[in-house]
């Protein structure tokens, strides 16, 4: 864990695209404790009308067409502090190594269990311990 899921203008070129990758991968292992080499992530283009976000702004941010979607889904128990750590190394290492501005990086934390991951295998590696 985690999958982290991006989903970025297609007009991106492959430099933002691994800048954006690299900054939340080292995020993740920096701040968020995450193991090394545990990097699972999905990168998806769109085109301009695929992005849909409030054209006038939302809770005092403006967006544009740049925008950028990141979804993370790791294990759930992480800190409120980790948390907002993590959401502002991201933005604000995307924004440092793209020129995206920072309002434009939108991140969302899905929290899970342990046992809501299988590697491969069929299996679930991190299943409970038996008592």
């Amino acid at each position: 864990m985690p999958l982290v899921r991006i989903n970025i203008a297609k007009t991106a070129t492959a430099d933002t695209v691994h800048a954006i990758s690299h900054v939340v991968y080292d995020a993740m292992t920096r701040v968020a404790n995450v193991p090394a080499n545990d990097k699972f992530q999905i990168v998806t283009r769109h085109t301009e009308d695929e992005l849909i976000y409030p054209q006038e702004g939302y809770l005092g941010v403006t967006y544009t067409p740049n925008i950028v979607f990141i979804q993370v889904t790791w294990n759930a128990g992480r800190t409120v502090e980790v948390k907002q750590a993590f959401y502002k190394a991201v933005a604000e290492g995307i924004a440092g190594k793209t020129g995206l501005r920072i309002q434009d990086i939108w991140i969302s934390l899905v929290d899970v269990a342990r046992e809501d991951w299988s590697f491969g295998n069929g299996e679930m590696q991190y299943a409970p311990k038996a008592a």
